[in-house]
């Protein structure tokens, strides 16, 4: 779906990436991490077709992304930004209106086919009784949920996310990432930039590490997510722990790990007397 070749890029003459090749699947949930300021997003904006490569190749479905028509790329790719303030109270069905605009005049209107589709979005997604609300009312989870649904109401092959669950609660970040899953099975190919490696662990079929603008390992989480990557990746010691054989976390060594023998009366919980609380 997606790939590149000795790709490299640079603002105003400063090198952001150097030499990035990596071939991604159909159907593949790829988790591409890496610290701050590494090239994540600018890597996103060049599989989007945004910007213009000053070396090398970004590919999508075997056609340069950069060469792509809006409405071709719109056909292949469907992008989902991090949670952000939204300041205009469109509805959240309007929202997802807007993926089906994406590549079509600025003067069409959607067609009764077209709202059918952005509500059978918000449906798949458990937000479909929130259609009339406006974003602005809505929490969080539920503006990222309509987000994601705008991506999937564009009907593309593959969807691009930028740190998506950033700022979620624990909850909404499982059924997010649930949902990509089943994206995923369905065929759609999936890239996701996250800070959190537990992610890729969990979910990802492909990850891809990136520190200053090269990609330093590729492959299956197993893999790759491991103590010495993870440590050179973020220069932290950081631990790999396997819970069974599907569940593995990872534990910057610093933080200390809890246990019987950590435990103190302090770390003991204690029922609340709310009587004692009362104001006399």
């Amino acid at each position: 779906m997606f790939a590149a070749e000795d790709l490299a890029f640079a603002y105003n003459g400063t090198p952001v990436l150097r030499r990035v090749s990596f071939q991604l699947g159909a159907g593949e949930l790829v988790c591409l991490l890496g610290p701050n300021g590494c090239g994540k997003t600018t890597l996103l904006r060049l599989m989007l077709g945004l910007l213009t490569p000053a070396a090398g190749r970004l590919l999508v479905s075997g056609r340069v992304a950069h060469a792509l028509s809006r409405p071709e790329m719109a056909r292949r790719v469907a992008y989902v930004p991090q949670l952000h303030h939204i300041p205009f109270a469109y509805t959240a069905l309007e929202m997802v209106l807007m993926g089906r605009a994406v590549g079509a005049s600025v003067f069409g209107r959607p067609a009764q086919k077209d709202r059918d589709i952005a509500q059978a979005a918000l449906e798949r997604f458990s937000i479909g009784h929130l259609a009339h609300i406006p974003v602005t009312r809505l929490s969080g989870g539920q503006r990222q949920l309509t987000m994601l649904a705008r991506a999937l109401a564009q009907q593309a092959e593959a969807l691009v996310l930028d740190e998506p669950i950033t700022g979620l609660d624990f909850g909404h970040q499982a059924k997010f990432l649930a949902i990509l899953q089943e994206l995923c099975a369905e065929g759609h190919t999936c890239v996701m930039t996250t800070h959190c490696p537990d992610h890729a662990l969990w979910v990802a079929d492909h990850v891809l590490l990136l520190r200053e603008g090269q990609v330093v390992a590729d492959g299956a989480p197993r893999a790759v997510v491991t103590r010495d990557n993870l440590s050179r990746l973020y220069d932290a010691d950081i631990s790999v722990f396997s819970m069974n054989e599907t569940i593995r976390v990872c534990i910057p060594d610093r933080i200390g790990r809890s246990g019987p023998d950590r435990t103190s009366s302090q770390d003991v919980a204690r029922p609340i007397n709310h009587e004692a609380r009362r104001p006399q």
